[in-house]
């Protein structure tokens, strides 16, 4: 179900496909467009119309090149909408997971890539410094139920999200929000190994929220499964509710960036607040957990 005010404003559909809900604004005309009118240009994507006209202005020299490498025949897949990011998740995490269950290698792995806050202070620890940990961790996980569920919600989500952010987008929503879970453990529980896309999942999961909220639909569902998720946390054992935590603050801050700079001109916005919320974690997850530590 769907607010009063969402199906009103039109700005929150597709122009040509009405019932088609999106987040995606053609570069030209600044309308909303569903993925499958959506053709990948230079910067953003741009609708069937703009290209139309595009193609009417060609020089013969462009026409020419079209005609020699197959321009028209060359977007065709990239305009299907397919969720290529969320699959492409899927599969190395997958990929990982199963591996991970052949005999003698999954200690192996997760002692490789699980994240442990140690890793990150050499010099109040003895381990190596090793930063990478803080996303590597969103790839490996603590069993076939854990990569199970892990995976079907971000499919399930990826769905949503993918289409609606671009993939640029939904890619930094991924992996910041993980980050954001991963700096939430060193805080909070430094000498608690964790593993899993727990805290990435639950960035998505706020983002939708967020998103949801902003383009004025009923997120009451949303919010009740966020909850739901959170709080069994605190009961099921095993469970960092530290991560997903992390991971839902986070997410639910670069959702409302990408929400208030969404159109042309912001783009330089995006990207730098985007890319301080990436440097403000770093700098809190090598600075803070230190000095309580020395504290």
């Amino acid at each position: 179900m769907s607010t009063p005010e969402f199906t009103s404003n039109r700005d929150n559909f597709c122009y040509r496909h009405p019932d088609r809900q999106s987040f995606v604004l053609c570069q030209r005309c600044l309308r909303t467009i569903c993925p499958e009118c959506q053709t990948p240009a230079p910067v953003g994507v741009i609708c069937p119309e703009c290209m139309k006209e595009q193609r009417k202005n060609r020089t013969p020299a462009q026409k020419r090149a079209e005609r020699r490498w197959g321009g028209r025949g060359s977007v065709t897949a990239v305009r299907s909408g397919k969720p290529v990011v969320t699959y492409a998740l899927l599969a190395i995490t997958s990929f990982i997971g199963l591996v991970q269950l052949i005999p003698g290698l999954n200690d192996p792995i997760t002692q490789a890539l699980a994240f442990y806050a140690p890793y990150l202070y050499p010099s109040l620890s003895l381990f190596p410094f090793e930063p990478w940990r803080l996303l590597t961790a969103l790839f490996v996980h603590g069993g076939f139920v854990h990569l199970a569920l892990n995976m079907l919600a971000l499919w399930m989500l990826g769905q949503s999200l993918e289409p609606m952010l671009g993939r640029a987008r939904y890619l930094a929503l991924y992996l910041i929000s993980g980050l954001g879970g991963s700096v939430m453990v060193a805080l909070i529980a430094p000498e608690s190994p964790t593993v899993g896309a727990s805290g990435a999942i639950f960035g998505l999961m706020a983002a939708l929220l967020i998103i949801g909220r902003h383009i004025g639909a009923n997120v009451t569902g949303i919010l009740v499964i966020l909850g739901i998720n959170f709080a069994f946390g605190f009961f099921a054992g095993g469970i960092s509710w530290q991560a997903h935590l992390g991971g839902a603050i986070v997410g639910a801050l670069v959702a409302f960036i990408l929400t208030r700079t969404k159109r042309r001109e912001q783009r330089t916005w995006q990207i730098v607040l985007l890319s301080a919320t990436a440097v403000a974690l770093l700098v809190i997850v090598f600075v803070v957990p230190p000095l309580l530590i020395l504290a």
